[in-house]
């Protein structure tokens, strides 16, 4: 079920046993050959595959903006301080007490994760029942590069200008963190890629999606075994 489109009563039916899934993301800056809403995007594939086939879980609308301070340099970034970003997942988590037994928070933007353990610390505190999940691919590149190519191939190829699609910096993340938490990531690569497109394909994206989809499914299930 998606939330926003269904009407009252047929949450109502559902008798609170079940569980409201909200998928996290971005609108910032992917490179010149992917959208702004990528992270938006696998972050609600992400949610619709562990809701599919799933009677008790409902997939909420996405909070469409992230914590992308580090991009604010590139035009058509909008962006959520993190403080900002906690804030509106608790609301969303407290107003959820009434329909739903817990939350689950599906979240594809790395820059999200100080908003999310602010969440985390939040809900442990209040005694709010959420998990809180967010993509990592071991080994996979930062930003814009063939890991996150491959999975908009695979979501929606449609969206994906391969012929503009070029290297940015490929140097290990760790070497070039410092200064991207200092300068952003405009003075580290110009043109907003981190990492290298070359050889990204729907099938990478279809495995990547499947990996992903079975890792937070187990996270869930072993949360909530009796709803999940």
């Amino acid at each position: 079920m998606e939330l926003a489109a269904a009407r009252w009563p047929e949450v109502a039916a559902l008798g609170g046993a079940c569980l409201l899934v909200v998928p996290v993301g971005s609108l910032e800056q992917h490179g010149p050959h992917l959208p702004l809403d990528t992270d938006t995007r696998i972050a609600v594939a992400l949610a619709r595959r562990l809701a599919a086939d799933r009677s008790h879980m409902v997939v909420g609308p996405a909070v469409p903006f992230g914590a992308s301070g580090e991009h604010a340099d590139f035009p058509g970034t909008l962006l959520l301080g993190h403080d900002v970003l906690a804030d509106v997942l608790m609301e969303l988590v407290r107003s959820a007490r009434r329909s739903f037994t817990g939350v689950v928070v599906v979240s594809a933007h790395g820059g999200n994760h100080q908003g999310l353990a602010e969440v985390a610390r939040r809900c442990a505190h209040d005694g709010e029942d959420v998990v809180i999940w967010s993509t990592s691919v071991p080994g996979g590149d930062a930003h814009a590069g063939r890991t996150e190519t491959s999975l908009l191939l695979a979501i929606d190829p449609g969206l994906v200008r391969l012929d503009l699609a070029e290297a940015g910096c490929t140097e290990p993340l760790a070497s070039i963190l410092p200064r991207l938490r200092a300068e952003g990531v405009r003075p580290v690569s110009s043109n907003g890629v981190l990492g290298d497109p070359e050889g990204a394909s729907a099938e990478e994206g279809r495995a990547l999606l499947a990996a992903l989809a079975g890792e937070l499914s187990a996270v869930v299930q072993a949360r909530w075994p009796d709803v999940a």
